[in-house]
């Protein structure tokens, strides 16, 4: 069995802007970056996604392209920063960022979702998905992706860069 975790393509949202779980829709690049990605990808036999739009619109056009039906699972949205959703970070209160880098793992700041709380959901649906049969493709974001591959638990630990459009295959946790 194996995965592969795939970043949706650039959203339509300007740069330095929170916007964890809001639900932006895909740039006006899109075409473009879609057909880019669909031609670097390894086989799949199976397409699950974020329910959210910018991942959705990826994992339709992927799915037309290898007569596959992609499958929402709700566990692979990206993280819920609560009240900095939509902010430009460099206006987040630097005391909230400063509670969220003291307790990285657990701090709520935002009052949305913890990074313990992001990676327990995203873990569970990666190994669900593991299990399965063939070679499964995970339409999802970056806080996602960051979240399976952790080393451990401190906020360098989660440093992984995945570029828009951009993925990582594995055959284990």
């Amino acid at each position: 069995m194996r995965v592969t975790l795939l970043r949706h393509t650039a959203p339509d949202v300007a740069p330095g802007v929170c916007y964890g779980r809001t639900d932006l829709d895909v740039a006006t690049s899109f075409p473009a970056e879609a057909a880019a990605v669909a031609t670097t990808l390894p086989k799949y036999a199976q397409i699950v996604t974020s329910p959210l739009m910018r991942c959705r619109k990826l994992a339709d056009y992927l799915g037309q392209v290898s007569d596959l039906t992609p499958v929402e699972d709700p566990r692979l949205f990206e993280m819920d920063f609560g009240s900095w959703e939509g902010q430009a970070w460099a206006d987040i209160p630097r005391a909230e960022l400063d509670a969220w880098t003291a307790d990285f793992l657990h701090a709520r700041p935002h009052g949305g979702e913890s990074v313990a709380m992001l990676r327990n959901r995203t873990m569970e649906a990666v190994a669900e998905w593991l299990s399965g049969g063939g070679h499964t493709l995970i339409v999802t974001h970056s806080g996602v992706i960051r979240s399976v591959l952790s080393t451990g638990d401190a906020a360098e630990d989660f440093s992984a860069n995945i570029d828009f459009g951009g993925f990582h295959s594995l055959s284990s946790l």
